[in-house]
């Protein structure tokens, strides 16, 4: 893996800037995994027959920012990027067409979407967005949810990555 370059999050910020500070170290996270590898590696599975992937958790981790910012937050009528009725893991089904140079900006452009979108928004504000019970969410529950998301699926890119090339760290 290349040098790690990640910032990490203030020990004593107030509560805003702590939570925007780890979903940064984690976004940042997954994307050092995925740095210095070949297409090909990134679209390897990890332990076939599943087809967890480098590629496709980036691919999966654009579409959750997509949903709980675009989708959920802000209340945008989009579609899934990579899912549709008939596949709805679609990110995770890879083939020779997807590379990290189309895959990677479509999650950065996502990641910078969802920085808009939060920038307007209060921790306590709610979502337009509603729960599968009819309720709202607030900013502070999607951003502790999403740092959630990314540490678990950090937690899998590090095993891919490992089986990969051998590179290990956090």
């Amino acid at each position: 893996m290349t040098t790690d370059e990640r910032s990490e999050p203030a020990l004593t910020a107030a509560e805003r800037p702590m939570l925007e500070g780890w979903l940064d170290y984690h976004r940042d996270t997954l994307a050092l995994k995925c740095a210095g590898l070949t297409d090909s590696q990134l679209r390897e599975a990890s332990v076939p027959p599943s087809e967890l992937s480098l590629l496709g958790l980036v691919r999966h981790m654009a579409e959750v920012e997509r949903g709980w910012f675009r989708e959920v937050l802000a209340g945008e009528d989009v579609k899934a990027v990579y899912g549709t009725d008939e596949d709805p893991e679609g990110e995770f089904h890879l083939t020779e067409a997807d590379t990290w140079e189309k895959d990677g900006a479509i999650w950065r452009e996502e990641i910078a979407r969802a920085r808009e979108i939060a920038a307007n928004v209060g921790l306590d504000d709610l979502s337009i967005g509603l729960s599968r019970k009819g309720e709202p969410y607030n900013l502070r529950w999607i951003y502790t949810h999403m740092i959630e998301e990314y540490a678990r699926h950090n937690g899998h890119a590090d095993l891919v990555r490992e089986r990969i090339d051998g590179a290990t760290g956090d």
